[in-house]
């Protein structure tokens, strides 16, 4: 008797197999929904809570008083500790404070309504002349922008 071998036809069509997994995308669209949903439907926050907080203390530390303040008023004229200067005057200032052993610290005080070149040169021209110690004060008076 002849032995027959049996082979798969590679040409005859497949059967699907049966996925045995289950589809999550529309369980995943309704969860975004739903989290859209609720941070839509949380109150915004209209109550505000007062805090007792310490009165600043009006006398300055001996750091402040060793320091040298630079100013420009509304007009953009130039001030050094408050007497007024002319910006060669200035240079000679910083030029002079910035050769010291320990350099005294430059505060930079510019009215809101200075220019904001005249403002920049300053500050260009306290860089050029070296000076180390370099801070901003009173921008407090620019927190509002006119507003």
């Amino acid at each position: 008797m002849p032995m027959t071998i049996a082979r798969k036809n590679a040409f005859a069509p497949r059967k699907a197999a049966t996925m045995g997994e289950m589809n999550v995308t529309p369980f995943i669209d309704v969860l975004l929904v739903l989290l859209i949903m609720l941070i839509l439907a949380m109150p915004i926050p209209t109550h505000v809570t007062s805090v007792d907080t310490p009165a600043p203390d009006k006398t300055p530390p001996k750091e402040i008083l060793s320091e040298n303040v630079v100013a420009i008023d509304g007009s953009d004229q130039l001030y050094w500790n408050g007497a007024r200067v002319s910006a060669d005057d200035l240079r000679l200032q910083v030029a002079a404070a910035s050769t010291m052993e320990s350099q005294p610290r430059l505060r930079f005080a510019p009215d809101p309504l200075a220019s904001y070149d005249r403002s920049a040169r300053v500050i260009a021209l306290i860089r050029e002349e070296g000076a180390e110690g370099f801070s901003f004060s009173g921008l407090a008076a620019h927190r509002d922008f006119g507003l």
